[in-house]
């Protein structure tokens, strides 16, 4: 029985309209799902992309699947972002159809041709696992699709992934699409084939069943519908015609309703935006616009559908700083108000300050935190944790350390300085008893600056309820 790989594509589905927590708590949840592969989408030459990429890497166990475009020239950064995870990917995007290499990358075919061995080349020079995935395949003229993906493996590419990105064809003509390929591309018996079906027809799972019976060994899936067959289709797939197919799969069966449910609810956060403050709950950092004409009650109301309960002399900090930021910006959102309320409210005496702290992670090994903290009294306290990346292995230390638990209720890390030496700023907030309580941290690491941000939020909670 061949177990086949859904490989999951939520991610780069869901576009640049989700939060950088909202990445992260869907990684996690596909992670725990057991997906073969998570797949992120290109970076862009974005900071904050790659810095999200990062975090990812460092905190998911399954393999990561890095896009890039193939005209992008982005091959180096992209791998940096990824190359601590644990099993780390680079899978090169490339048009195949006649209309799309024009439209995307200025090419005609023999130039395309080119591109994509020198590009196959330098993914392999940076990566072990290659992927090479032909968009709008069902499209291309057949004899360059086959050159395309003969030069691909030879390049180097242990993957080949076929779109179809228009969603034009049906089950028979996609099998009959793949045994075709099979017969002008001799070099696929090298390399894995997985499909990416369009679900445009209401078709995806009854494609990827055809794609399977040509010989595909996996299949481009997504945790809520987005216009791929999702991982519950697939499952059912399995179940249903599983010992026909004579195919299995690794994806955990036992709560993937449940954790399909968590993904739409982070997703669906994108979309309550209509007015500055409807879509606001406790914890929600959904955007909100203030500018220097808004006086302090509105900064107050705003504070308080965050989350934050602070003392009157705390909200006059935060609205004197407010103002001055407003000052020089012609808007303050909820990102900037988080970080002035960080900075500005209830600075307190420390309970817990950071002594050193020993990270151990890489792409084969548990990530380990050896935390040392000093307490008010002098006294040094160990904790030592593990977890899925070095963050979160460095909180589970501080927990360990504190013997009790609060809830993450967001994390933010951004660069505050440029060139190899750059400063990490991290934003940290944590709920205590329904209040929220944020602390900043910065450093020339993220970790250290993540730390230092925890550690700032704890001594609020401690001395709060002291």
């Amino acid at each position: 029985m061949k177990t086949i790989k859904l490989i999951d594509m939520t991610l780069a589905a869901a576009g640049s309209g989700i939060s950088f927590k909202e990445k992260l708590e869907t990684a996690r949840t596909v992670d725990h799902m057991k997906a073969d592969a998570i797949s992120l989408p290109p970076i862009g030459g974005s900071k904050a992309d790659t810095l999200a990429n990062k975090t990812i890497a460092s905190m998911v166990k399954a393999e990561i699947s890095a896009a890039v475009n193939i005209c992008s020239g982005l091959t180096e950064q992209t791998w940096e972002s990824v190359r601590s995870a644990h099993r780390p990917s680079l899978n090169l995007l490339c048009p195949v159809s006649t209309v799309q290499m024009e439209y995307s990358c200025h090419k005609k075919a023999p130039a395309m041709l080119e591109a994509v061995k020198e590009e196959v080349a330098k993914c392999r020079f940076y990566s072990e696992i290659v992927e090479f995935t032909a968009v709008d395949a069902t499209r291309a003229e057949p004899e360059f699709l086959a050159a395309a993906v003969n030069a691909a493996i030879e390049a180097g590419a242990a993957r080949i992934t076929l779109c179809d990105t228009a969603g034009i064809f049906l089950p028979d003509e996609f099998k009959s699409f793949i045994e075709d390929l099979r017969k002008a591309a001799p070099a696929l018996e090298n390399a894995e084939l997985y499909v990416q079906p369009s679900d445009d027809m209401g078709m995806a799972a009854a494609c990827a069943a055809a794609a399977i019976s040509a010989g595909a060994a996996g299949v481009k899936c997504t945790a809520v519908p987005a216009g791929l067959p999702t991982f519950e289709q697939m499952s059912l797939l399995v179940a249903k015609k599983g010992a026909a197919l004579d195919i299995d799969s690794s994806i955990r069966t036992t709560d993937l309703s449940r954790s399909a449910a968590q993904i739409a609810n982070i997703l669906s956060r994108k979309e309550e935006k209509e007015s500055p403050t409807a879509g606001l709950s406790m914890g929600d950092i959904s955007e909100v616009t203030l500018d220097a004409g808004d006086d302090i009650s509105e900064v107050i109301k705003v504070i308080n559908r965050m989350g934050y309960d602070l003392s009157e002399e705390d909200y006059a900090k935060v609205y004197e700083e407010f103002r001055r930021v407003s000052g020089k910006k012609h808007y303050v959102g909820t990102k900037e108000l988080d970080a002035i309320i960080a900075a500005s409210a209830m600075q307190v005496p420390s309970s817990y300050r950071l002594d050193n702290f020993v990270i151990n992670s890489g792409n084969i090994i548990t990530a380990t935190a050896n935390v040392l903290l000093i307490n008010k009294d002098g006294e040094k306290i160990r904790g030592v944790g593990t977890g899925d990346g070095p963050i979160d292995a460095a909180f589970v230390a501080i927990e360990q350390i504190i013997g009790h638990h609060y809830e993450l209720d967001d994390f933010r890390i951004k660069t505050v300085t440029e060139g190899r030496d750059a400063m990490g700023s991290a934003l940290v907030k944590l709920r205590a008893e329904g209040k929220v309580y944020s602390g900043s941290g910065i450093s020339t690491d993220i970790i250290g600056a993540s730390i230092r941000a925890y550690i700032s939020a704890l001594n609020k909670i401690v001395y709060d309820m002291q």
